[in-house]
């Protein structure tokens, strides 16, 4: 492999990684309080929609975008929407204490199916599929670190992208810090581990669950813009790859053993695994479709080997997906 194919490759991974990152993230926020959301890839769905269609109708009645607010309104809307995602998550589960399976896949299916039909709306205002168009605000978010960006072979590795790449890894890092280094984040892994147990030491447990459910959520919704504005550069595409790469998502939340910090090389050897396939000459089409599922499998072999090795500090939160009935403690 040439350099500039190695290159190609390696900015391939980290735009592909940085979408299940926001998502991943999101989603080990939520299952460390015990609420396990398999509705990250509706979440995602209506964060990017909400991002998109906010600026879309912004740019539309403003002649000359401000690029700053196009980019702070795609945010309030995308996080917003995803919030309100998981809002309907947390109280259909910890409320009314629905199942948590059904439910995440309920949210899915809802997610995909408002993003696709506003999608579609937007679509036949901007005159038809392909047309909608926010350059304003794709290009903001695109934009690359002006100098460090050409710096020849290291400017393209490494600030050859837009904000949301630096931020997502930012979140991930301070998301790890809070988990494993605050008061507050030790009380969300006792819920996580026993709510029983943290209810009787004085934590609400509630208050926990719904905010760890909702703030995962948007971030989760973070990775639905992020494809959105950077990964297709501002438009919608009808073709259920933000489903896909949510439940990618869910399959790294493992892959990294519930840790943020895993999850940022995970999302980007994710990415190399996924995409790795088109750098490769003389592969047939059965080929590359057995090189898109390396990550799945990968995980599945990360699964087999914790559920051998038995450390506590690798395994899922024990009340994860269970409800919490407090009359039962």
């Amino acid at each position: 492999m040439s350099i500039a194919s190695l290159i190609s490759l390696i900015r391939a991974a980290v735009v592909f990684g940085t979408v299940i990152m926001f998502g991943a993230v999101g989603e080990v926020v939520a299952e460390k309080s015990g609420s396990l959301n398999l509705g990250v890839p509706g979440i995602m769905y209506l964060g990017g929609i909400a991002g998109l269609t906010g600026v879309f109708f912004y740019e539309r009645a403003v002649e000359s975008p401000n690029a700053a607010l196009c980019v702070i309104i795609a945010l309030i809307c995308a996080v917003a929407a995803s919030m309100l995602g998981g809002l309907i998550y947390s109280f259909l589960t910890i409320t009314l204490r629905a199942n948590q399976n059904v439910t995440g896949l309920t949210l899915t299916i809802f997610g995909s199916g408002v993003a696709n039909f506003f999608g579609g709306s937007l679509n036949k205002l901007a005159g038809g599929v392909g047309q909608i168009s926010v350059s304003a605000t794709s290009t903001a978010f695109r934009a690359t670190p002006p100098v460090l960006s050409s710096l020849g072979v290291v400017g393209n590795i490494f600030f050859s992208y837009g904000f949301l790449t630096y931020a997502a890894v930012i979140i991930a890092v301070l998301a790890q810090t809070y988990i494993t280094r605050t008061r507050s984040g030790l009380a969300l892994r006792a819920v996580g581990e026993s709510p029983a147990t943290a209810d009787a030491a004085g934590i609400n447990v509630t208050k926990y669950k719904y905010l760890a459910t909702c703030i995962g959520a948007g971030i989760s919704g973070l990775g639905g813009l992020y494809y959105v504005m950077d990964y297709i550069k501002g438009t919608w595409a009808n073709d259920g790859t933000i489903e896909t790469l949510g439940w990618l998502a869910v399959a790294l939340v493992i892959f990294a053993t519930w840790k943020p910090k895993n999850v940022i090389w995970g999302s980007y050897l994710f990415g190399v695994l996924y995409w790795g396939y088109f750098y490769i000459s003389g592969l047939t089409r059965s080929s590359q479709e057995l090189f898109k599922m390396l990550p799945y499998v990968v995980t599945v072999l990360v699964l087999i080997i914790i559920s051998f090795r038995k450390k506590k500090e690798n395994q899922p939160p024990a009340s994860l997906g269970l409800a919490y009935f407090r009359e039962e403690r």
